[in-house]
């Protein structure tokens, strides 16, 4: 088995663990368990519309919403030396982020943006894309998936200087219980200057208008 390439893999193996179960058996369960419950709701399994849902809803759980719950998806990161000594803020804005509630397992839809000062490391645009999506594509608190975005991004770039928001809605706000179709919601996570320092705070949230 290959090494965890997930910086926080350790830090939050209490919530995602890894078990032993391979690809071909968790598929095997997940199509068997969402059969009984489509047969519990009184659905028809025969019914040539129905008959490949479980199936269906296995690979879509394994491959498509909750791949990130692997550690060892995690996406191939590298960074380059700051050689042009870049050190001012630079900001990703609307990056998807499309994850699910993991209290009612419905869809969490909306944006992060992410900032950060260089210093001795600068990273491609598109991979903070991947670890925003990455981090999203599996049950998620929207306070936490916040949180490990940004602490990524600080062990990768050895930086503390980092700032992420998330902008989403809730599906199970606007589907479920109080079923408010414009509500949103919005998290910060921020460390280093945009933390301590107001100027440096002021112009990031600036930057997002």
């Amino acid at each position: 088995m290959k090494n965890h390439t997930d910086p926080l893999y350790h830090k939050y193996k209490n919530i995602h663990e890894v078990n032993a179960l391979n690809p071909t058996e968790k598929h095997e369960l997940i199509s068997r368990s969402f059969r009984l419950i489509m047969e519990t709701m009184g659905l028809n399994l025969e019914d040539d519309s129905l008959r490949g849902t479980p199936n269906r809803v296995a690979k879509m759980f394994l491959r498509e919403v909750f791949w990130g719950l692997s550690p060892y998806n995690f996406p191939r990161i590298t960074t380059v030396l700051n050689k042009f000594e870049y050190d001012q803020m630079l900001v990703e804005k609307k990056i998807d982020v499309k994850s699910f509630c993991e209290h009612h397992f419905v869809p969490i839809i909306g944006h992060a943006h992410v900032a950060y000062i260089p210093k001795k490391k600068v990273i491609g645009l598109s991979k903070i894309n991947r670890i925003v999506d990455y981090y999203a594509r599996r049950p998620q608190i929207q306070e936490r998936l916040t949180q490990q975005i940004m602490e990524c991004l600080q062990i990768i770039l050895d930086t503390q200087d980092v700032a992420v928001t998330i902008d989403v809605a809730h599906y199970c706000v606007r589907m479920r219980g109080i079923q408010h179709n414009e509500s949103e919601t919005r998290t910060t996570a921020l460390g280093g200057s945009f933390k301590t320092c107001p100027h440096t705070r002021t112009e990031y949230f600036n930057s997002l208008n």
